[in-house]
């Protein structure tokens, strides 16, 4: 047995609260080690004859990666109270495994304990997220809904974008688009930062409090929350708390009145240029010296950014806030962020811009979800590039479920690129037949999935500058991909008409081959499971039917067509860059 190898650690992604009566369980050991795995458990009060009453439940192998074996189990603590320890046999000898290691016998050893199951603890993002389809917007390239009311454009629409393009882009072109997004199945939009600022990206605010003139004024957007809401679609801006822009007043107060200003400790000041000649120094986002930091520890900038937060929940009612570079804020800020915009409305989203593990932001007193980077990273490198194969690729998807409970895999904020990233066709090397597998990937996988705009009708973009990746939407029905949009379309409607593929965060690898780029995985709930099988090989590869799907209704949901299912029969043939997602009625 591989001790070593064998790990838990409770109040974490391996000991939550799945909801107000349910704990899940979890232990990792090394891949195909252990033969068997048992909770021992009890309650912490209940004794008799010297000794915790207690009991055993056998744990199931959920899932492997390259590297480990993850055990689960879900258990509802009689009294909410709830102690315990595993015992591990790999066929050979058996231990128990607590708080103090591994022992022979639990006596010897310490209960790992859940103290209590306190409602309140439970991470609780919006229900409605699981069943949204969410669709990015850079809102000076979207749409430009009136011409005549821009004085700033520089370039005409479509043109090549240079870091200071303005095309001209509003929120009155939004609405006029908004038929578009909720044919496409669209019920959420996010807009990267809408609040004046001099770039066209607005990531360096000069005033939080007020629209940027070119998107429109409060009016135009309290009619886009409002049209928005009457198509079912909601609505989530984008806040840029770590740092503010140049122009931003208290820090234009700085520069003028040095350490003297009443906003001195407003943000990270290194020197205030005393000598003449000096230049005031501070600390920035990225050493980008237009982006000055905010220390959000002062009570002040706490105060005012809360007061901002606050305000545009009340007073347009949106339902959701993204936080840009959240993880350079400190947690205490966030935890009183949380409370402060749940006060105001009791549903809130509230995602992050973290690239990496962000589980001590995601336990239920920050944030709900962060922009899943490492899918978006996973999907590139096997569909788009080629250079991870099929096991690798099912490896990483596993263990990167496992990083987090699943009640924050069912709501995580999925996507196959954003303003920040090369456009995902463009990845592909303009192959759609990549692109489709990834948008498979993306409605298939748990979470909450969004479409960066364009990406539906085959918008390109890459280069050194992010300008590429932001270019105008197009319109013109004659030069989007017509068949790639109707792609996505279809996906998105068969993800809204089955809870298998929003219900859970439950994904089971079933089959990866790198040789034939073949891979497997299935989705459960209820008594429906679906299959989703693709090839990303250059050659056909076969699925056959399995035998437990014998008299079992089985089905294409992508061909609508039924699937023989009697022993022997060979019927899934896919062709290279083809795909099938099957249903079967358990």
């Amino acid at each position: 047995m591989i001790k070593e190898a064998i790990y838990h650690r409770p109040k974490n992604s391996y000991a939550y609260a799945y909801d107000a009566n349910t704990l899940h369980i979890r232990l990792r050991s090394k891949k195909d080690d252990l033969t068997d795995v048992e909770l021992i458990h009890g309650d912490p009060y209940r004794w008799a004859e010297g000794h915790m009453l207690s009991d055993k439940l056998p744990m199931a192998k959920m899932t492997s990666d390259e590297l480990f074996d993850y055990w689960f189990i879900a258990i509802s603590p009689e009294n909410n109270r709830f102690v315990y320890q595993f015992e591990v046999t790999d066929g050979n000898e058996t231990w128990v495994m607590g708080e103090m290691g591994f022992t022979q016998d639990l006596e010897d050893n310490r209960f790992f304990r859940f103290p209590y199951l306190n409602a309140i603890d439970v991470f609780d993002a919006p229900a409605w997220v699981k069943d949204t389809v969410w669709y990015q917007i850079f809102p000076e390239r979207f749409a430009n809904g009136n011409p005549e009311r821009k004085t700033n454009t520089n370039g005409v629409w479509g043109d090549v974008p240079k870091p200071d393009s303005f095309f001209g882009g509003d929120f009155e072109g939004i609405i006029q688009h908004l038929d578009y997004l909720a044919e496409l199945g669209i019920s959420g939009i996010y807009m990267t930062p809408i609040f004046e600022a001099p770039t066209n990206h607005k990531y360096d605010t000069i005033d939080y409090m007020k629209i940027d003139p070119q998107f429109g004024d409060k009016e135009t957007f309290r009619q886009l929350v409002k049209a928005c809401h009457e198509r079912g679609i909601r609505v989530m801006l984008d806040a840029v708390f770590n740092h503010s822009g140049y122009g931003f007043a208290p820090f234009q107060d700085v520069l003028k009145n040095g350490a003297s200003s009443r906003y001195a400790d407003w943000f990270h000041m290194i020197g205030f240029g005393e000598e003449e000649g000096d230049h005031p120094a501070y600390e920035s986002f990225a050493f980008t010296d237009n982006m000055p930091k905010l220390k959000t520890s002062n009570p002040e900038v706490k105060e005012y950014l809360l007061g901002v937060a606050k305000y545009w929940i009340e007073e347009f009612d949106i339902d959701g806030w993204r936080l840009d570079v959240a993880n350079e804020v400190d947690h205490k800020f966030w935890r009183e962020f949380r409370n402060t915009v749940r006060a105001a409305k009791d549903d809130v989203y509230i995602i992050a811009e973290i690239w990496n593990d962000a589980m001590p932001w995601l336990q239920g007193d920050q944030f709900d979800s962060v922009m899943n980077y490492p899918f978006t990273e996973a999907v590139i490198d096997f569909i788009a590039k080629g250079k991870i194969g099929a096991t690798r690729f099912g490896n990483l998807l596993t263990s990167h479920l496992q990083l987090y409970p699943e009640n924050v895999s069912e709501v995580m904020f999925n996507l196959l690129g954003s303003h920040d990233t090369a456009r995902v066709l463009t990845q592909c090397g303009d192959d759609t037949s990549k692109l489709k597998l990834a948008f498979l990937l993306l409605f298939t996988y748990p979470g909450s999935p969004c479409i960066y705009y364009g990406d539906e009708v085959g918008l390109t973009g890459d280069g050194d500058d992010f300008a590429y990746y932001r270019s105008c939407m197009e319109w013109d029905p004659k030069k989007q991909d017509q068949d790639l949009l109707d792609s996505v379309k279809r996906l998105i409607a068969i993800r809204k008409s089955h809870p298998a593929l929003t219900a859970n965060s439950r994904l089971q690898v079933l089959k990866s081959d790198d040789a034939s780029g073949l891979f497997v995985f299935s989705r459960s709930q209820g008594d429906e499971e679906i299959v989703v099988a693709l090839n990303n090989g250059e050659e056909p590869v076969t699925v056959p039917v399995p035998s437990d799907w014998q008299a079992k209704k089985i089905s294409d949901l992508w061909t609508g067509q039924g699937i023989p299912s009697e022993p022997g029969i060979v019927d899934c043939v896919l062709e290279p860059k083809q795909f099938r997602i099957i249903t079967i009625n358990k």
